[in-house]
């Protein structure tokens, strides 16, 4: 049997074997008094009918002149209850033993006894106190031994039936009321305790509506706080500590997020206003490489890199705008795609730009069209090639799949490369993360500055999807999963 988890169940439980408990142990200290009531009774009973009856077994119902009274018959039965034993021991051994067999004035019945009931009345103390002694053809008896004036042992015994029959009535009855009083008890208690432990059932129930709510970002409405019982009570003070908790916690979001939407805010109007200047110097460098005259050698040189900084300059600029505008929740465009040819499209770009790498492909016969922005979903595959091209050395193979599972899309990029580093792959798809500091003048990627993976996972949580990375020495596969479904 499991212990309940359940406070409200703990407590009722605890409620009812402590009742148990006390009911028991009332019960059996009730039949115990009661037992030995009754025996001290029987033991009472003994010393006052004395040795009569079993003196008057020897002499063959007469007794003998060193005793009292001189009655005739089987044996003296006089002022013995039915069921009274008798017996006489010289030694060890047993010559006289019967029970009166009914009311006062007739006879007795004879008693034999085996050898272990011999033995068990030798083995009775001398005494004169009762003590119980069980006798195979007459059952549990109170006998009380006493020593005779011929050097002999008298026994007298009352049986225990009417005291076995008492204690175990006790018995059935304490159980039948302490067992109604466990069941009402439990009831009545798991009432009590529901009713008393509402306000925490509040709390609980508050704590995991707030549980349940995505706090990870964006605007969070929390629910009502928790309704605020006694202050006096533990619960009362849980209940107010919570709701305060929760106050905090509201004024952390909504500062949070008012701190979201100004960076994000900043992000866009930057982005924004950079591009003009960013195509003003590479349109300025440009021009300056048609000038028709002789232009030293180390002024191209430094033409060319300005115009190749501002185009990189240009595509970060693009990227970033690109991320803010996701991050504000503008929708894409929701047309069918289809996702085979552009995956045909990006491996055929990658292998004219990484003619060094093996490139494979593994399609499923059937063409695979999801919803989305044609334009985006390209850029993630352009993303994702070109981060296993950048960071696998030549030679490497790069293997792209693309299957359907359950009503889902799964694009999988995988290499054979050195992999992703461990305390890396945590962050890989937060913005500005790169797997080593080398940078790149690849523009159009966006892998240099590290922003690559994570527009491509900005852009699948967009179409509802979602990317995940699994990495190890030899083994790297990003997984791209987009529902299939119009939706």
């Amino acid at each position: 049997m499991r212990w309940p988890h359940t406070l409200r169940a703990r407590l009722t439980a605890g409620l009812v074997v402590l009742l148990a408990v006390s009911c028991a142990a009332v019960g059996v200290a009730a039949v115990v008094e009661l037992n030995g009531f009754l025996t001290g009774r029987l033991d009472q009973q003994l010393r006052e009918t004395g040795v009569r009856f079993p003196a008057s077994l020897e002499h063959g119902g007469s007794l003998p002149s060193d005793h009292d009274g001189d009655e005739d018959g089987d044996g003296d039965t006089r002022r013995q209850t039915v069921g009274t034993f008798g017996a006489r021991l010289v030694g060890d051994t047993v010559t006289n033993a019967a029970v009166v067999a009914s009311g006062s004035g007739t006879g007795t019945v004879t008693v034999s006894l085996g050898a272990r009931d011999s033995g068990r009345l030798a083995d009775l103390p001398a005494d004169g106190e009762g003590h119980t002694t069980h006798l195979s053809s007459l059952g549990e008896y109170r006998m009380m031994a006493t020593e005779g004036r011929d050097g002999d042992v008298l026994i007298t015994g009352l049986p225990m039936e009417s005291v076995e029959a008492t204690v175990h009535r006790l018995e059935l009855v304490a159980a039948v009321v302490f067992g109604a009083a466990l069941a009402v008890a439990g009831v009545a208690g798991a009432l009590w305790v529901r009713w008393s432990l509402r306000p925490l059932s509040r709390v609980a129930a508050t704590a995991t509506r707030v549980s349940e709510l995505p706090l990870s970002s964006g605007e969070v409405a929390l629910p009502p706080r928790a309704p605020e019982s006694d202050p006096c009570s533990e619960v009362g003070r849980v209940a107010g500590a919570f709701n305060a908790m929760l106050g905090h916690v509201e004024d952390a979001l909504t500062k949070r997020h008012a701190s979201e939407e100004r960076l994000r805010s900043f992000a866009a109007d930057a982005s924004h206003e950079l591009r003009t200047p960013v195509a003003s110097v590479r349109g300025h460098a440009e021009l300056a490489l048609l000038h028709p005259g002789p232009v030293p050698r180390k002024v191209v040189r430094a033409l060319e890199r300005i115009e190749a900084e501002a185009a990189r300059m240009g595509e970060m600029v693009d990227d970033l705008l690109l991320l803010a505008r996701l991050d504000a929740g503008r929708p894409l465009e929701r047309l069918p795609v289809d996702l085979t040819r552009l995956v045909l499209d990006a491996v055929t770009d990658a292998q004219a730009v990484g003619p060094g790498h093996r490139w494979t492909l593994e399609l499923s016969e059937e063409p695979v069209t999801v919803p989305g922005d044609a334009h985006r979903l390209h850029q993630v595959l352009a993303n994702l090639l070109a981060n296993a091209r950048l960071h696998t050395p030549v030679g490497s193979t790069v293997t792209i799949s693309l299957e359907t599972e359950d009503g889902t899309a799964v694009l999988k990029v995988h290499d054979d490369g050195p992999g992703v580093a461990p305390d890396v792959q945590p962050k890989v798809f937060e913005r500005f993360t790169r797997a080593d500091r080398r940078r790149t003048e690849d523009a159009g990627t966006g892998t240099g500055t590290g922003l690559g993976l994570s527009i491509v996972a900005a852009v699948a949580e967009a179409h509802s999807g979602s990317v995940t990375l699994t990495s190890r020495p030899g083994s790297t596969t990003f997984a791209v999963r987009l529902p299939t479904g119009i939706g």
